[in-house]
């Protein structure tokens, strides 16, 4: 293990390990949507794998989740190949990956800039950490993923089909990781993978996106939660999809319930 990395292990609240949970991994999850997710997979009962690159906010969020279910909480970067072999060696100890959320991301820069004067190694960058560490965690975790017929979940944007000025950067890595979702999705017959984009919602990034804007009109980001756990519970088939879309397919079959 690399022994850079901080490990925190917590035994969940029946005080052991247990191996008969389905396991998460779960990049980026100390904050906004991947804590929010992280809480809602759970609250569930899942055993989950945590990053972040931050050991404080990390740290925090292991306390909150431990107090609900088994956490392993790993700081670290996703671009880094040590960590993300800390981060499949975790999931296994546990039983072995069911789900990757694949959430960790990277404006490039902040406020973000076009194209014709974005800094080139802030694009490398970017590119590193929403096209190549997903698919890098992605290859690393598939024998789990196969092993357990699992799920795989690539965050995308609508900044991934819409082009607007300034996203050059983020849009096109978001684009990238859309596409490598698509054909890791032919590929993987076994296993389902989806690119979700969860809409804009009031979050850190968004926010450096928009840096002294107020965005607090936006949704929270525990609002989406559910439909990402109907995309899990109704397993539907691999491809892209928008979390307002299965809120509302949601809502449509409680009032047809109703009805």
């Amino acid at each position: 293990m690399n022994t850079t990395t901080k490990q925190t292990e917590t035994t969940g609240p029946a005080g052991a390990w247990n191996g008969s949970n389905p396991v998460a991994v779960i990049t980026g999850a100390s904050q906004g949507l991947g804590l929010a997710l992280a809480r809602g997979l759970a609250e569930r009962g899942w055993s989950l794998v945590i990053d972040a690159r931050t050991p404080e906010r990390l740290a925090a969020a292991d306390y909150e989740l431990s107090k609900l279910t088994t956490v392993v909480a790993l700081a670290g970067d996703v671009t880094d190949e040590a960590h993300r072999a800390d981060l499949t060696e975790a999931a296994a100890n546990l039983g072995g990956a069911s789900l990757l959320v694949n959430n960790a991301s990277s404006l490039g820069a902040s406020p973000m800039p076009s194209l014709a004067g974005f800094p080139l190694d802030a694009l490398v960058e970017t590119f590193a950490v929403n096209v190549v560490a997903p698919l890098a965690l992605a290859q690393l975790l598939l024998p789990q993923l196969r092993e357990h017929g699992g799920e795989m979940i690539n965050i995308s944007s609508d900044a991934a089909v819409e082009p607007y000025e300034g996203w050059g950067g983020y849009g096109a890595s978001k684009a990238a990781l859309d596409h490598a979702s698509a054909i890791l999705a032919l590929e993987e017959t076994t296993i389902r993978v989806w690119a979700v984009d969860p809409g804009d919602l009031q979050t850190q990034m968004h926010q450096d996106a928009f840096p002294g804007e107020d965005i607090s009109g936006l949704p929270l980001p525990q609002t989406v939660v559910p439909a990402f756990l109907r995309l899990i519970d109704e397993r539907r088939p691999s491809g892209r999809y928008q979390a307002l879309d299965l809120a509302g397919s949601r809502r449509a079959t409680a009032d047809a319930e109703v009805a």
